[in-house]
């Protein structure tokens, strides 16, 4: 099983601009969280740019880039949505939202003019951006008395955690964050002390 421990994400919004025959491209690159966050934003892009042609946009989610969504926007189909998703994937970018907003000049690009604008666009705004690597932590609690709290704690300084607290909702344990890759790895040291299941802890619960 493969585990992804850190991801790459933009860490504010970025913008890049390419011209070709009197159209302008404005690439946006924007970080998100979530698709409705997306979605929020897309709206007050096409509020902002009301009078541009096309709003075209690529959006990637999840820690493994397993969401991926993408639209031309009117354009001819694979002319702009894959080409500004492409170049994404090139930076191995994910939890971001890539838009390419297009001010028609008057005259037509063809296919090959296309693709290579909107995707320049965006490479523009990538180039701009502050690229940043996320280190995962997930969140676990361990149900203990605080007479084995010791155990525990001594058991996992073996691997690298982050402890958090003794206590959640009144009830004595250890709370500590891991990186996904070491969830196992735990899971066996632990089972030396009879905790061989870990409690998830949602956000909020603390």
């Amino acid at each position: 099983m493969l585990f992804t421990d850190a991801y790459v994400t933009v860490n504010k919004p970025a913008q890049g601009e390419y011209k070709d025959r009197g159209s302008r491209f404005i690439g946006l690159m924007y970080p998100v969280k979530s698709e409705e966050e997306a979605k929020e934003l897309l709206k007050q892009i096409k509020k902002e740019h009301h009078s541009a042609a096309h709003h075209c946009w690529a959006l990637v989610l999840g820690a493994d880039a397993v969401f991926k969504k993408s639209t031309d926007d009117r354009e001819p189909a694979g002319t702009a949505g894959r080409p500004i998703l492409r170049v994404v994937n090139a930076h191995n970018l994910t939890f971001v939202l890539a838009v390419v907003v297009r001010y028609f000049g008057g005259k037509l690009l063809g296919v090959p003019g296309l693709i290579a604008a909107y995707g320049e666009a965006i490479r523009q705004a990538v180039n701009n951006a502050a690229i940043v690597e996320v280190i995962i932590y997930d969140l676990y609690f361990i149900a203990c008395t605080f007479e084995r709290q010791h155990e525990v704690i001594k058991l996992l300084k073996q691997v690298s955690v982050k402890f958090k607290a003794m206590v959640i909702n009144e009830q004595e344990g250890v709370i500590f964050e891991i990186k996904p890759s070491q969830v196992n790895p735990v899971q066996k040291l632990l089972s030396e002390l009879d905790f061989k299941d870990l409690k998830w802890v949602q956000p909020g619960m603390l």
